[in-house]
């Protein structure tokens, strides 16, 4: 079968966790990336991790929870490369676990900001520059969650808008078939990454017990997100799951 060849990507949360990792793998591979994060410090140390593929590697610092700002970053890849083959919509955040009646306003449009209106303005923009290039299409990985299946105690904002994003998912597939724009999303589950650091301690869990949790190496989630990357226009995985073995995810509840 064959394989989709190195183009240019958009990696979001590129300056840290599962996005930096992705984006090393995409750089290592061949590809020139759009590294979108909000801390221009961390975007340039990925670049720099990068090592030889550092030109191909373009900084951009950016909230995607601000629909100008995604605009921008998007017409920046564009100039500089001319087209957009892959987009990575990774950047996501959360809240401590709190019960609904404790979150405010601010914390929960806080997190919809982030993780859904920011990736369906990653999506639309993404979106506008595959219908329009030529050659037409291209590949947008959704970076959702277990939680997407089954949520953990205290995480309602959290858990609603990864629901969200299978939405997006599944919608933009349908949407994207007339334009060779395949949209997929990969469900992860405690990789080891500064965002689970807090699951060796011990985390919330269904029983009211707080125990910790097993993590896995971040390396599993890049080699199943760049299986996915590497599939041809014509394939497309539209959900995948990869978890630590022994996390309470199975049987959660």
């Amino acid at each position: 079968m064959e394989h989709t060849r190195p183009g240019v990507a958009i990696v979001t949360g590129a300056g840290s966790g599962i996005g930096r990792a992705c984006a090393l793998a995409l750089l290592a591979d061949g590809w020139q990336v759009g590294l979108l994060g909000r801390r221009a410090e961390a975007l340039a140390e990925t670049a720099a991790l990068a090592g030889a593929a550092t030109a191909a590697a373009l900084p951009l610092p950016c909230n995607v929870a601000s629909e100008p700002e995604v605009a921008a970053a998007f017409e920046a890849v564009q100039a500089r490369w001319g087209r957009l083959d892959l987009l990575f919509n990774n950047a996501g955040g959360g809240l401590a676990a709190k019960t609904p009646d404790l979150i405010t306003a601010d914390e929960w449009r806080q997190v919809v900001d982030v993780n859904l209106n920011g990736a369906f303005y990653c999506l639309s923009h993404a979106f506008r520059l595959m219908k329009a290039q030529s050659p037409q299409g291209g590949r947008i990985v959704n970076n959702g969650s277990i939680s997407a299946y089954a949520p953990r105690p205290g995480s309602i904002a959290y858990t609603a808008t990864k629901h969200a994003v299978s939405g997006l998912t599944r919608t933009a597939s349908l949407d994207g078939r007339p334009f060779d724009i395949a949209v997929g999303q990969i469900d992860v589950g405690n990789a080891a990454s500064e965002m689970t650091a807090r699951m060796v301690q011990g985390v919330p869990q269904a029983d009211g017990s707080v125990r910790p949790e097993p993590r896995m190496d971040v390396q599993a989630v890049v080699d199943v997100f760049m299986t996915m990357v590497r599939l041809p226009l014509t394939a497309n995985m539209l959900f995948v799951n990869v978890m630590a073995t022994k996390m309470p995810f199975v049987g959660r509840g």
